[in-house]
């Protein structure tokens, strides 16, 4: 299958306005964005043939646009951004530039393998559950799930509203602070202020011992960074990572059933399997289940205020592991996505904002660090990217 980044067919591309403050950059858009006069495909073939051409582009779109910065092409999509790991049955799975022959992470997998390739110098893309930051960590790049509801989402293919997000990513941390200050509409600021730096050791136990000890002296050095010490903490009690991971997943679903369910209705669209099971569970749900798992959410979000509300910053592991290889079958496949989600679930359910930081390798493969700050705390997690 084809494994290139762009969406199949002659390239988008639109100039930036004459000047801005990131005149000269490229960016390229999932195709989750809307592009003013072309269709939004959303990774499904039916998406684009049963949705009209967008009017006017998206608010992340327009802005960089006026930002100065040129689109250098729409990106491949998991299919409506059901995929953690990157691939598409039917546009195949873009490359990984920084892990040859493995998967690149979803959904935004053509965003960030554009980046890594070198392609553009940044690139949108979207997360409700971990996609930009997955594959911010399995490319080697820096990316960012700001705050829930920080950045519009007007003119992108929503998911799950009560978790969906605009993010970006970068290779290098000067551009990542460039984006994020047009992003955010604010400036990153030149000096880190102080602050504790939390290890979580229960989100560290849950990934392999290689990339645990790979991210160990990044930790150090950001500890360091930060001048006031490193403590070790646990994020939840004894198995409330899997329980959080659960029930984030119990709502998420809820709610892209909601969101894809009259589409479904009118349409009868072809989905992949994988895509298929996982609506046909959604479909499934309860108002008991996610009123449980609306409970649980709030056990979460009491915790990151205890946690983080004093200025402190946070630090887990983005990936459990390094990008798996091409052509797993879809159980492995399905096993890997389990534990993506205990790791990804924390900042998804609290609506804080996390940084992917690419700061170790494991035999050659990028492994990513996050950091996490209390919610609106997004430009302290890009200062510290820049300054490391």
């Amino acid at each position: 299958m084809r494994d290139d980044a762009f969406i199949p067919g002659p390239r988008l591309t639109l100039p930036g306005a004459g000047a801005g403050p990131l005149a000269g950059l490229r960016f390229a858009a999932k195709d989750l964005f809307d592009v003013a006069g072309h269709p939004t495909g959303a990774g499904n073939p039916d998406w684009a043939a049963s949705h009209p051409v967008p009017e006017r582009h998206a608010w992340a779109v327009r802005t960089l646009l006026e930002a100065g910065a040129s689109l250098a092409g729409k990106t491949v999509t998991c299919e409506v951004s059901l995929g953690i790991l990157g691939f598409n049955q039917f546009y195949g799975t873009p490359r990984n530039p920084a892990a040859p022959g493995c998967l690149p992470g979803g959904s935004s997998s053509g965003s960030a393998s554009a980046v890594a390739a070198g392609d553009c110098d940044t690139a949108l893309g979207t997360d409700s559950g971990g996609s930009v930051r997955v594959p911010s960590s399995l490319c080697g790049l820096y990316g960012i799930r700001p705050t829930h509801g920080r950045i519009p989402v007007d003119g992108m293919c929503a998911q799950a509203p009560s978790f969906d997000t605009t993010g970006w990513f970068a290779r290098d941390a000067a551009t990542f602070a460039r984006v994020a200050a047009v992003m955010l509409g604010e400036a990153i600021p030149d000096a880190v202020a102080p602050a504790p730096l939390l290890l979580a050791t229960d989100t560290f136990a849950l990934a392999d011992e290689p990339v645990q000890q790979a991210l160990l002296p990044a930790v150090e050095r950001i500890a360091a960074l930060l001048g006031k010490g490193l403590e070790r903490i646990t994020l939840g009690e004894p198995g409330e990572l899997a329980v959080w991971g659960a029930q984030r997943n119990v709502i998420q679903r809820a709610e892209g059933w909601q969101t894809f369910k009259p589409w479904i209705d009118a349409t009868n669209p072809r989905f992949a399997f994988n895509i298929a099971r996982n609506m046909a569970l959604a479909a499934s749900l309860t108002e008991a289940q996610v009123a449980l798992a609306n409970s649980v959410r709030e056990r979460a979000r009491a915790r990151a205020r205890l946690l983080l509300d004093g200025g402190a910053i946070l630090a887990i592991p983005t990936t459990p592991f390094t990008a798996p290889p091409l052509g797993l079958p879809l159980s492995e496949l399905d096993r890997h996505s389990e534990r993506i989600g205990l790791l990804c679930s924390f900042a998804g359910l609290t609506g804080v904002p996390q940084v992917s930081l690419p700061l170790a390798t494991v035999d050659g493969k990028p492994a990513g660090l996050s950091l996490i700050a209390a919610r609106g705390q997004d430009a302290r997690l890009v200062a510290i990217a820049r300054a490391l």
